[in-house]
């Protein structure tokens, strides 16, 4: 078990943004996609503010959402660097497996991430994280740079917050219906 701190909060303005989408996703009936709690064991209450002081994880986490998207079920994690390459210690290994096992099951994997240097959202399909991630356990770069993104694959942003991945999650898509 993990303790909880401050690099749990990582991303958390990212996974808002994404919130605050998947809620305008769902209120004009696009998608339905659901932030995954992860599971804390508390261990010090702050009584007067009602609060969680620390806790630990109590177990290893999948993805942090998942949902249907016009019938097509769809999980994705959010990841956010601020250096200009992202490293895939990141990503960890239960996630590869769990998306693996979600692209099995006609399911649609990715991750989006987030460069906050050049403020550039990605969506990166599960099977090109997988290349990255085996690239890296076969002694090549821990790291994927910033150029190794697929243009095709850069989300727009839409009115500061609004992070419109369904548009990117079609071209993937139509490119796997080309394979």
């Amino acid at each position: 078990m993990a303790l909880w701190n401050s690099t749990g909060l990582r991303g958390s303005g990212l996974e808002e943004s994404i919130n605050i989408t998947n809620e305008r996703y769902r209120r004009e009936n696009l998608a339905l996609v659901q932030k995954i709690p992860t599971s804390i064991i508390p261990l010090e209450f702050d009584q007067e503010h009602h609060k969680v002081k620390s806790a630990y994880f109590e177990k290893k986490s999948t993805v942090d959402y998942i949902g249907v998207v016009q019938g097509v079920p769809v999980c994705f994690d959010a990841k956010e660097c601020r250096m200009p390459s992202f490293p895939l210690q990141n990503v960890h290994e239960h996630q590869m497996e769990f998306m693996k096992q979600f692209e099995r099951q006609q399911g649609i994997s990715f991750f989006i991430v987030y460069f906050e240097r050049d403020d550039a959202y990605y969506y990166m399909p599960y099977r090109d994280m997988q290349f990255f991630w085996d690239r890296a356990e076969n002694g090549g770069r821990k790291s994927i740079m910033r150029e190794e993104f697929e243009e095709k694959y850069r989300i727009p942003i839409l009115k500061q917050t609004y992070i419109h991945y369904l548009e990117i999650l079609s071209v993937d898509l139509e490119s796997r219906e080309d394979e």
